[in-house]
């Protein structure tokens, strides 16, 4: 792992995954335009704008789908430019998306290991350990937060919360050191949201860089230690718990007057040059 020096003189590891001024386009229009972004092991990144604000395309880059046409993708400080979702999953980064889907037949631990699942036994008489695979499933459900579940039901039963808290859980098992939560659209309760949040907080403090995408501030002040506000694709808010209440925060999401000033003065050409020296 590779690590920066601060001002003080120590050893700062870098970033799990880093963004350094990265443009995507489609066709001749930038989606998001000389974004940089630092996911740090142990802290929740919260990603808030409105809708075309560059978060869905923030969330297809780091994952693996789509590739920068300016600006550089790091992994422990080291670039990299990945070709599909199995090479960024292959770097440790797990993504839990929007639209999750299950195999809504199958059992709940079938759906946590799929094709992982544990076996007992030597080859002719390998077979399947049912027994442990359900103890993984409820034990590290049980982390996350879901409790009192049980694994070998169909995958349907469970409602939206449970279902990202599943895969976050499943994420954790299988060893991800950055999580990239893109917020699902379907509408939950506050019990099932709340859900995600602790499994949020989990990832966290098992030590993961978490990006979480949502567009609740009321929520995302709750576990973020960092706030990236997007609009137009571009960066108008790199803020931390320090800098904004709850209330600031919405104030910022509902694009008021503060975050035009934002976009006003990151866009003026005193912050360009101090930016970017070297132009």
């Amino acid at each position: 792992m590779s690590s920066a020096v601060d001002s003080t003189g120590e050893d700062v590891a870098a970033p799990v995954v880093e963004l350094r001024g990265v443009t995507v386009r489609f066709g001749s229009v930038p989606a998001l335009s000389r974004v940089s972004l630092a996911l740090r092991a142990g802290e929740v990144t919260c990603v808030l704008g409105e809708n075309g604000s560059g978060k869905s395309t923030l969330v297809a880059l780091v994952s693996g789908l789509l590739r920068p046409a300016e600006g550089e993708l790091l992994v422990d400080g080291r670039p990299v430019r990945f070709r599909s979702p199995q090479q960024a999953r292959s770097r440790g980064i797990a993504t839990v998306w929007q639209d999750l889907a299950i195999a809504p037949l199958m059992s709940v631990w079938r759906n946590f290991f799929l094709g992982a699942e544990p076996t007992r036994g030597v080859w002719p008489f390998r077979r399947l350990d049912v027994g442990r695979a359900e103890e993984i499933t409820s034990r590290e459900m049980a982390r996350v937060g879901v409790t009192g579940l049980d694994p070998g039901q169909p995958a349907s039963a469970l409602q939206a919360g449970e279902r990202q808290s599943l895969a976050i859980a499943r994420a954790l098992h299988f060893g991800a050191r950055a999580l990239v939560i893109d917020e699902p659209t379907a509408a939950m309760t506050v019990t099932q949201r709340g859900l995600v949040l602790q499994s949020v907080v989990a990832a966290r403090d098992a030590g993961l860089a978490v990006l979480f995408v949502t567009h609740s501030p009321q929520y995302a002040h709750l576990v973020g230690d960092r706030f990236l506000l997007l609009g137009g694709g571009r960066v108008a808010g790199d803020l931390t718990r320090e800098d904004v209440d709850v209330d600031d925060l919405t104030r910022l999401v509902a694009g008021g007057d503060e975050l035009s000033q934002l976009n006003r003065a990151l866009r003026s050409p005193q912050h360009e040059r101090a930016a970017h020296p070297d132009r």
